[in-house]
């Protein structure tokens, strides 16, 4: 079975939709941080996410994937979970019917999930693979949820699978496979720099301050 033609530049498409709704300002600076933080995660950019300004001292990691588990907590721990996801490729993603909710401390979503993965990995996690060193599409229901502190900085995922068994396990060919490499040069236009935290609540918090219909000049 072929792999689909997938454009990972569409990888938001259901934060933006939500974004598009979303008025609180704390809200919106969230799903803002949240879309910019899971491309840099698929363009293998993981050492961005540890700024002071991206992420906590200490942040916490729980995730149950591609027929395994992982944790980390503390910086350490967790860039070692990054660099292992980008040096095998499992970090280039996409998702399918994704709904996404937002709160003042998490984001959440719930979708189909597809990855990359190497048969080694999935055979290591105890999944039942042809070949150790081939490339495979692992598609699987998924929950997460992104943990954020006060500044919006990210404090741990919780990431999991809802149910392994219906996981389904597909060979590729090298052709069909989405390199780190390509992910990441596709994504990189729309890696952006966010505002500042405090000068976004700011700026929205002049901006309702402000009359209408000066706000319309």
């Amino acid at each position: 079975m072929a792999v689909p033609q997938i454009d990972v530049t569409r990888m938001n498409e259901a934060v933006e939709r939500l974004l598009a709704t979303t008025v609180q300002p704390r809200h919106r600076f969230l799903l803002m941080t949240y879309a910019r933080q899971r491309l840099l995660e698929a363009a293998g950019r993981h050492e961005e996410l540890f700024a002071p300004t991206e992420m906590i001292e200490e942040p916490s990691y729980h995730l149950r994937i591609l027929g395994g588990a992982s944790s980390g907590t503390g910086r350490g721990p967790v860039a070692r979970l990054y660099q292992d996801w980008a040096a095998t490729g499992c970090c280039v993603t996409w998702r399918e019917g994704e709904q996404i909710a937002v709160a003042d401390n998490f984001v959440a979503s719930t979708a189909y999930v597809h990855r990359f993965a190497p048969g080694a990995v999935l055979a290591r996690h105890g999944v039942a693979v042809d070949d150790p060193a081939a490339m495979y599409r692992y598609t699987a229901p998924e929950e997460s949820s992104w943990l954020y502190d006060t500044r919006c900085r990210l404090a741990g995922q919780d990431v999991w699978e809802v149910d392994p068994a219906r996981a389904v396990v597909t060979r590729c060919e090298p052709g069909e496979v989405i390199t780190l490499d390509r992910s990441a040069a596709a994504l990189a236009p729309l890696i952006r720099p966010l505002p500042a935290y405090d000068d976004f609540l700011r700026g929205a918090a002049e901006l309702r301050a402000t009359p209408r219909r000066e706000a319309a000049k």
